[in-house]
């Protein structure tokens, strides 16, 4: 069956669960085959996480304007303060 789609934890919960019972079954998760229960419930939280745009691993992009702000601090940097 497909995940659900939502970021709250109880969807994300289910998501887990209904992962696990599909490893116990197959033996695989996604792509992985995951050895251990331990190790299947890790890959689970992190693809069901991942799919909730909750992962650790997902930075928000920068806007234009920031982007454009660190090219021109970049291309013209301070002078060097000098103490003696």
């Amino acid at each position: 069956m497909p995940l659900k789609k939502g970021s709250s934890r109880k969807t994300i919960g289910r998501n887990v669960g209904e992962m696990v019972r599909s490893w116990e079954y197959s033996g695989k998760i996604g792509a992985s085959r995951p050895r251990s229960k331990k190790k299947a419930v890790k890959q689970a939280v992190a693809i069901s996480l991942k799919k909730a745009g909750k992962s650790k691993y997902q930075r928000p992009k920068k806007s234009a304007t920031s982007r454009a702000k660190e090219l021109i601090r970049l291309a013209h940097p301070a002078p060097a303060q000098y103490s003696m």
